[in-house]
């Protein structure tokens, strides 16, 4: 009735195909495959079976539209033409859409089902849908179709693609009844989706809150009116023409209420394939208009009709009754990301309120990547962690990333953070302790100069060169100070400073005790008869001498630092996850050459001192320059390989212990004895006791 509403409607139309009369054939399949192909052939040659199997013939159809179940559908498609399913790909939308990425599926097995979920799972493959078992069955098939529940209730996937024709999805909802099987999200297709016979108390505790495309349904202006007349005036005639009789009355006033009653009937399920078949007459009417506009020349535009879909959940309401619910459409003419408008609000999901999760492994969270687990699907993965280094900041990360050279990984491994700046620092334990013993080395420097000042004009102090003692002093207060440039963030500055200031310093305070050693030799010859060797080093040769070998170092050090000076530098060899601020040398012959020249001077006074251990009594500060000597000259071979070896702000430690302890050395050999006359053995401190020692051990 539909069709012929429609038909005599656009023949009614002075817009569409104007002077144009259209019929039709209608042609009953009754569900069977071969009637299908018989009334197909017919259809193609325009011979019919008439009676005594007499071919009837008939001018030939401009268009053909197929019925209702595909597989017959699909049949008809194979002699006339192409055949989509368009319904594939809005399966495939949806259960992206829910993320949903390890799904199952079952088809019938006829042409609709095979046909369409070839297509299904050919796009879902593209889009990264990952399918855990892919069965069919017949109708006809019932061990079969008993081993696809079974698989169905062994998998491990929560949503089930259904590609299955109208009377096997009856079947298989029936083993689905029988065996209680529930919690899966079923997505459905239009064969089976909006069947009122299907949705039962049985079914609805395993298929409820399924999800499926239906045809969308349109309101037929004037159909329902049409439908109720042509049904009125064939069982029961009633017009005003006829008279006044009772009966005619009686007909008329039943006719009233029967228009009345339409209203309940206008969501029913059949009134999607009513407007399914009305759209399709309507596009033929469409298609024949386009085609008789063309112009020879020209041609004809080519244009289709795109799948347009409502999405429906069965959903049961308050008081009990089961319903198709409408939840959204999807329009394939609109962009890809607008094609599938959900309200998401209005499902009701199976099992629950809450949307189910099928996945085959969860998604891979920050700070980690998907390693795929041998021999299963790309669905089917292990999160593992980023290296140190590499950080994922987005889940399901393939990858991870390396974090830029001066950066690294935070814990969670999400973000590159900048590395730790590693030196040594004055807040720090190692540089606080450093730093306290710098400045206790300069204050026991202090003191003793006070000390020596305060007791300048005695015997001992006299007779131990004053002069050179107190410049030596003060170079071993500049050796404790120059250790603290060498604590701190290194800059341009300081890196210059902590180096040439060290080795200047210390070649003032080795010269200062090689002068004190040349005098002593010196001042022992001067007292052997007939000498005069002390003219030639006197108190201006020894100052001459001191300043002659410091102005080496200082020349040095001015060629160092213009050549190639030390300069700051992130050191990122050592370690990967911290940088490591030093002062990288420059010139690392201008550095040698510092500590070389400083060796020259420390081996020299070492000789020069140990060939005058053995000198009276009152010169035996050859003993004790001796012991000096011999401990910086440890240290500082000592300092070469923990200096090499150490790491970081270990290396800069290495190098302030070793000028504190040399320099300790120096202070504590040389100054500590004559400390100890002065201030505990005063009696010895007299110019006769001196005077005493030395004639009795020089002869």
């Amino acid at each position: 009735q539909i069709m012929i509403f429609a038909i005599e409607e656009i023949n009614r139309s002075e817009s569409l195909l104007p002077n144009v009369t259209i019929g039709y054939r209608i042609y009953d399949t009754c569900g069977s495959r071969l009637s299908t192909m018989s009334a197909t052939t017919g259809v193609m040659n325009g011979q019919d079976f008439g009676l005594g199997d007499r071919c009837n013939g008939h001018p030939p159809l401009h268009a053909i539209i197929g019925e209702s179940e595909s597989s017959a559908t699909v049949i008809l498609s194979r002699t006339t033409g192409p055949f989509k399913i368009p319904v594939s790909r809005a399966l495939v939308y949806i259960v992206k859409h829910f993320g949903w990425s390890w799904v199952g599926a079952v088809n019938s097995d006829n042409d609709y089902g095979n046909n369409g979920m070839a297509a299904f799972l050919q796009i879902a493959q593209e889009e990264g849908i990952c399918v855990e078992y892919s069965v069919k069955f017949y109708r006809t098939e019932t061990e079969k179709l008993k081993k696809v529940v079974d698989i169905i209730k062994r998998g491990t996937a929560k949503v089930i693609v259904s590609f299955v024709s109208f009377v096997e999805m009856g079947l298989l909802i029936d083993q689905l009844s029988i065996q209680k099987i529930a919690g899966f999200q079923m997505i459905g297709v239009e064969s089976w989706i909006t069947t009122k016979n299907y949705i039962t108390s049985s079914s609805f505790h395993s298929l409820g809150g399924s999800l499926g495309f239906a045809v969308r349904k349109i309101n037929i202006e004037g159909f329902a009116d049409y439908v109720i007349k042509e049904f009125w005036d064939t069982a029961f005639p009633c017009s005003q023409s006829e008279g006044n009789s009772s009966q005619y009355a009686l007909n008329c006033s039943r006719y009233e209420e029967l228009l009345a009653l339409k209203i309940y009937n206008e969501d029913v399920p059949e009134q999607r394939y009513a407007s399914n078949v009305y759209k399709a007459v309507y596009a033929v009417a469409h298609s024949l208009h386009s085609l008789l506009k063309c112009k020879e020349q020209e041609g004809c535009e080519k244009s289709g009709a795109v799948a347009q879909y409502e999405v429906v959940n069965w959903q049961q309401d308050s008081d009990g009754l089961f319903q198709f619910k409408s939840v959204g459409y999807y329009d394939a003419s609109l962009p890809p990301l607008q094609r599938l408008m959900l309200n998401t609000k209005n499902i009701i999901w199976a099992g629950g309120q809450l949307k189910p999760s099928s996945v085959c492994s969860e998604s891979c969270p920050l700070g980690t990547r998907k390693a795929a687990q041998k021999g299963r699907p790309v669905c089917c993965y292990d999160c593992i962690p980023c290296a140190e280094g590499e950080i994922s900041n987005e889940t399901d990360s393939i990858n991870c990333k390396q974090c830029p050279r001066e950066y690294w990984s935070n814990e969670e491994k999400n973000n590159c953070v900048s590395k730790n700046l590693e030196f040594l620092s004055f807040t720090e334990v190692m540089g606080i302790v450093l730093v306290f013993f710098s400045l206790f080395g300069i204050g026991i420097t202090v003191l003793v100069a006070i000390l020596f000042y305060s007791k300048k004009d005695t015997p001992i102090i006299k007779a131990n060169n004053s002069e050179l003692s107190f410049l030596l002093l003060f170079s071993l207060t500049l050796c404790f100070l120059c250790s603290l440039t060498f604590i701190g963030r290194p800059t341009e500055w300081s890196c210059m400073l902590r180096h040439t200031a060290f080795g200047i310093t210390f070649v003032l305070c080795i010269s200062c005790v090689l002068g004190k050693t040349i005098v002593v030799l010196m001042a022992f010859k001067a007292t052997l008869p007939g000498s005069n060797v002390m003219k030639w080093f006197g108190p201006k040769q020894q100052r001459l001498s001191v300043f002659v070998f410091t102005l080496v170092q200082v020349l040095i050090c001015v060629l160092w630092v213009t050549i190639s000076p030390p300069f700051p530098y992130k050191n990122m060899k050592y370690y990967k996850e911290k940088i490591i601020l030093e002062c990288n040398l420059g010139s690392t012959i201008g550095f040698w050459a510092v500590l070389g020249y400083i060796g020259l001077l420390a081996a020299l006074c070492f000789i020069l001192s140990f060939l005058a251990r053995k000198l009276p009594d009152n010169f035996n500060e050859a003993k004790f320059i001796t012991f000096s000597m011999l401990i910086f000259c440890a240290v500082w071979i000592t300092f070469i390989p923990a200096y090499v070896s150490s790491p970081g702000k270990f290396t800069v430690a290495v190098e302030i212990f070793a000028i504190l302890a040399s320099s300790f050395g120096l202070l504590f050999c040389i100054f500590a004895p004559k400390c100890y006359i002065i201030l505990l053995k005063p009696e010895q401190n007299t110019k006769q006791n001196i005077m005493g020692k030395t004639t009795s051990k020089s002869y």
